[in-house]
């Protein structure tokens, strides 16, 4: 997925389905989730970058390697490292973790779907560290909420050979949306990500702050949903390979979503 659109407009958010952490009864934080089980990747290809089924981590297209449990470098003692190769250029892997729903790795499958009409509010806090960072496209990281027949995603990519800018997704018309906001990780170093969104009260996503290395760009942006059939809530970490497809990896550690 590499479509761009202009740059982002901000708007002025009147009512939304906000809701102190502290009150809500649906309220839960997922810890070190990069030291849990449930993680797929799955390959996406130029120049449609729809699941490649052909794809497997040992192919030559694009190939792929997520080692938990490495002590170095680590913020916890147990980071994750993802690594990603190939001979495509543009080539990328999405990992993907179901926390509600089918194949819930929290052994929440919410088979009645009344838990995830419940959840309006969600965050991404995440360490990753950085190697070769110049060899990157981009880095994405999404929080994705399914109530059929509306699906919403909050799909965030930090373009990196890409410009150094951070882009949103668009549900509707599927491309990126760009945001004007710079995006530029420390290389050789941990860097901190907090992103934060909302379901609003009307059924939109709210797009509210990306936060890097303490430095917070509030968005305030709104966009429709999409469509589905599924439900659940899940979220995705991918790395893409730039034209060069130069082979990188990217640990991440203390890896915490919370919703509510």
């Amino acid at each position: 997925m590499k479509l761009y659109a202009p740059t982002l407009l901000l708007v002025v958010i009147a009512a939304t389905a906000a809701v102190s952490q502290t009150t809500s009864p649906y309220y839960k934080k997922i810890t070190n989730l990069q030291q849990q089980k449930g993680w797929s990747g799955m390959a996406l290809l130029a120049p449609t970058w729809g699941i490649c089924t052909s794809c497997s981590p040992t192919g030559t297209n694009v190939n792929w390697l997520r080692t938990p449990g490495v002590k170095t470098p680590a913020l916890s003692g147990s980071s994750t490292q993802h690594h990603i190769g190939g001979t495509k250029p543009f080539g990328d892997i999405l990992w993907n973790n179901h926390l509600i729903g089918d194949f819930s790795s929290q052994g929440i499958h919410d088979t009645s779907h009344t838990l995830v009409p419940k959840l309006h509010n969600f965050k991404y806090d995440v360490w990753f560290y950085v190697k070769n960072l110049s060899y990157s496209q981009a880095l994405e990281f999404d929080i994705n909420q399914f109530m059929g027949p509306l699906g919403f995603i909050w799909g965030h990519e930090c373009r990196v050979a890409g410009g150094h800018e951070w882009d949103i997704w668009d549900n509707v018309n599927a491309h990126w949306i760009k945001t004007g906001v710079p995006c530029n990780p420390i290389n050789n170093a941990w860097n901190h990500l907090v992103i934060q969104v909302q379901r609003t009260s009307k059924n939109q996503l709210l797009f509210k702050t990306i936060t890097l290395n303490g430095k917070t760009a509030t968005l305030n942006h709104l966009e429709n949903p999409g469509k589905t059939s599924w439900h659940g809530l899940t979220i995705n970490y991918q790395q893409d390979l730039n034209r060069y497809h130069q082979a990188y990896s990217i640990w991440l550690d203390r890896l915490n979503f919370s919703y509510w």
